[in-house]
């Protein structure tokens, strides 16, 4: 017989409590009111965030209640700005979410350190001239690729950790000491 972790059991436990909720909810409301409690009960998300060519941080909660936060997505996306151009594009909930992800890999959601969020076209042609590795259609001028660190972690470590969640493109640049992040297709180099 498997012996369940304490994270199992607490989830076990969670869901129990969140049916019998949903349960009593339903006999005596509509379904809009279950609906409504989901949505309260969804985990917050929060990203601390540092950019290297600019110094600013950020610790925002940019998710709560089963929505996006505006405001936050707006600070994220001056943080994640091109700095060279200090032109803003939005950026893609589903990359918020990767960083998420990789944060609560370890134990204490760290400060993720951002090289490069989104790039202009102006900069992403000039980027492109002095490095092989960047491509013309990046996905840093859609918003979905970051370039990041987290200071005291190994970047190979943080590499595999990004490979093994599966959500996009994984780069590994050891002589910059950096990861790059995508919600493209699947693939690593």
């Amino acid at each position: 017989m498997q012996r369940k972790t304490r994270l199992n059991m607490f989830i076990d436990r969670r869901r129990f409590i969140k049916i019998g909720a949903q349960t009593a909810l339903f006999s005596v409301f509509p379904v809009s009111a279950i609906a409504s409690v989901d949505r309260l009960l969804a985990p917050k998300r929060n990203l601390s965030l540092f950019n290297t060519h600019t110094g600013q941080k950020l610790d925002v909660c940019y998710y709560a209640q089963g929505q996006y936060r505006p405001e936050a997505l707006k600070k994220i996306n001056y943080i994640l700005r091109d700095h060279r151009t200090e032109e803003i594009k939005p950026i893609h909930k589903g990359l918020l979410n990767l960083l998420h992800s990789i944060s609560m890999t370890l134990e204490r959601p760290p400060q993720i350190h951002i090289i490069s969020g989104y790039r202009s076209p102006e900069t992403n042609a000039e980027l492109r001239e002095k490095s092989k590795y960047v491509v013309k259609n990046s996905l840093h001028l859609k918003g979905k690729a970051a370039d990041i660190r987290i200071p005291g972690t190994d970047a190979r470590w943080l590499r595999n950790v990004c490979m093994k969640l599966k959500s996009g493109g994984v780069g590994y640049y050891r002589k910059s000491d950096f990861v790059h992040v995508d919600i493209g297709y699947v693939r690593y180099w």
